[in-house]
């Protein structure tokens, strides 16, 4: 594949271009070998750029927020991997009133801090969660009796002809885990919700109690991609994969944590084979004793 033409348009743009880049720092698991070519990119008009030369040049790529739900291939990606910074469009959420509108890189935390500030309630829920904003409405993350779907307004977005559009709530067939970005060549740019005017101390107070309640249930000190399985229907995925026996089932680096049957984790140095054998194994056996098939919840790359 030929990269010339997008490196001369990031070296026009300012946007850093790096070849052969290793992408297990970007992911939350801390697996994955290198991409073709990596960019990272901090505004709209940077990533609709970088868009159409790949389009244009049939340059495979791959949008990537925090990494914090994705699982990626030791032998990388063979394509662009088009980071969006955290720190995009200057790393402000604006306010006004009781709508937040944010760059789709900007961290989950960076908004739920923006809306404690404002004394702006509704987006406890994601205090967190370690992903990004555009992730978050990717796959409509939630926790704790919340979710995107509940807080979301509108969004902006390019097409899969290159136009920067806007998309009402009512238009983005939010489901579990699901929207009409997983299933289109959308790419999100930034994001508006609509909260509610709320107690600042209430606001904080809960935010920390579902801190708290992350530290003690899941296993923050080992590297994961949150919950590996999407909750089968009138199941839990943790409880049928403890009642299976699977709790502390490893292979290599990769485990079924002790503490929370629901996360894979990687103790150290798993490799990406490592964890789908404790994937697949998990799903037989679940299948297998118990009728449910799971599904991972996690976009695996490669």
């Amino acid at each position: 594949m030929d990269y010339s033409r997008l490196a001369e348009v990031c070296r026009k743009n300012g946007t850093l271009c790096e070849f052969d880049h290793i992408l297990a720092p970007h992911t939350s698991m801390k697996i994955g070998g290198p991409c073709d070519v990596f960019l990272r990119v901090s505004d709209e008009a940077s990533l609709k750029k970088a868009l159409t030369v790949c389009r244009e040049d049939k340059l495979p790529y791959f949008i990537l927020g925090k990494g914090s739900n994705l699982l990626i291939s030791g032998k990388g990606f063979r394509g662009c991997v088009i980071a969006l910074s955290s720190a995009g469009t200057g790393g402000s959420v604006a306010v006004s009133g009781n709508t937040v509108t944010a760059w789709a890189g900007t961290t989950l935390h960076s908004v739920c801090l923006a809306a404690l500030e404002h004394s702006l309630t509704g987006l406890e829920f994601a205090y967190g969660i370690p992903g990004s904003l555009g992730g978050a409405l990717f796959m409509n993350a939630g926790a704790y009796g919340g979710e995107m779907k509940d807080v979301v307004k509108s969004c902006r977005y390019i097409d899969g002809s290159g136009e920067i559009k806007e998309m009402s709530a009512a238009d983005m067939e939010l489901s579990y885990r699901s929207s009409i970005f997983s299933r289109r060549d959308f790419v999100i740019t930034s994001v508006t919700m609509e909260l509610s005017a709320g107690d600042k101390t209430a606001i904080k107070s809960r935010m920390e109690e579902l801190m708290q309640r992350r530290r003690d249930k899941q296993p923050l000190e080992f590297p994961s991609c949150g919950s590996t399985f999407k909750r089968p229907e009138g199941y839990f995925a943790a409880a049928l994969i403890e009642e299976c026996g699977l709790k502390g089932f490893a292979v290599g680096g990769a485990q079924v944590s002790t503490k929370h049957s629901g996360f894979v984790v990687n103790t150290g140095g798993a490799t990406f084979e490592d964890v789908m054998a404790v994937v697949n194994e998990v799903k037989r056996v679940v299948l297998e004793k118990k009728g449910v098939a799971l599904e991972c919840e996690m976009l695996i790359l490669q």
